[in-house]
């Protein structure tokens, strides 16, 4: 079923980080419902059946989360609520009505035990903390949906409100304080708004409908993201940023050690990401340059 000329989106969890880039992008070119928690509860499947009858979405985009890592090991049925079970709500509403479902997932679906390069979509997923799990829950009822994009992000930085890794970093850069960053943590930065382009270019460029990762292009440790964060900023990155070990910080819930994910799947349909580096002195812009002591 083809997309009217300016397609109905419905945006959920319209308060989250990713969700005010979604919003900005998608303001061009179609016509936006977007809903907070307070609008909508997803959980709720009369609600979630109440939004699609008032919105009539052609495009849902669900950017509703909960995103506390280490409190879903303390609140695990919310958790499971929210990433997972309310997808399928979404997905049997947008499968009655033929939208296309847009879900966002995780990196956090991962845990390789050795270093096996940036990972496909076909890597086998091992989600070992309460969060993962939720998410990949999310997925699988995502795809009942016919027609559906599930995306996995990872370490999104940007956007409204500024609570990400990379956001807190800046901050403290900003302070003149001193970054703590995982020497052996491998990630693949992702910047809210160049992963908002990029869903929006799915419907341009006809990307067949199913699972992709959409990231920046390139990984890296924490440890070269804080270093490359410090000189987009003006600030010496030998005097700002202090290697440590991932093994030696306790965390409440479990996080991959090597979580870089290859975007090379949309880069063959047409959507390809800058490489992070390049995000990061993007965002950088955005933030000023720290002030020097």
């Amino acid at each position: 079923m083809p997309l009217s000329s300016t397609p109905r989106v419905l945006v959920t969890g319209a308060g989250a980080q990713l969700a005010s880039a979604v919003r900005a992008r998608f303001s061009r070119g179609f016509a936006v419902t977007a809903l907070s928690r307070t609008d909508l509860d997803i959980t709720a499947p009369g609600d979630v059946a109440r939004a699609f009858r008032d919105t009539r979405p052609e495009i849902v985009l669900n950017c509703a989360s909960f995103n506390d890592v280490d409190g879903a090991e303390r609140r695990a049925e919310a958790a499971l609520a929210v990433n997972g079970l309310a997808l399928a709500s979404i997905a049997r509403e947008a499968a009655a009505v033929g939208s296309v479902l847009v879900h966002f997932s995780t990196d956090f679906v991962f845990d390789p035990v050795d270093d096996p390069g940036p990972l496909p979509e076909s890597a086998p997923v091992r989600p070992r903390s309460v969060y993962a799990q939720s998410k990949l829950l999310g997925e699988i009822y995502a795809r009942q949906a016919p027609r559906h994009y599930i995306l996995r992000v990872a370490s999104l930085f940007g956007g409204a409100p500024a609570k990400s890794s990379i956001d807190t970093m800046a901050a403290a850069l900003h302070r003149g304080g001193v970054v703590r960053a995982f020497a052996d943590r491998t990630v693949s930065p992702s910047y809210v708004h160049d992963v908002a382009d990029a869903t929006a270019r799915l419907f341009a460029a006809g990307v067949p409908y199913g699972l992709y990762h959409c990231v920046n292009s390139g990984h890296g440790t924490w440890l070269d993201v804080a270093s490359a964060l410090a000189e987009a900023l003006g600030v010496d990155p030998l005097r700002a940023v202090s290697p440590v070990p991932f093994g030696s910080v306790a965390l409440v819930a479990p996080r991959p050690k090597f979580a870089a994910l290859s975007n090379a799947a949309l880069a063959a349909h047409g959507v390809s990401l800058p490489h992070w580096r390049d995000a990061v002195g993007r965002y950088a812009t955005t933030r000023g340059p720290a002030p020097q002591s």
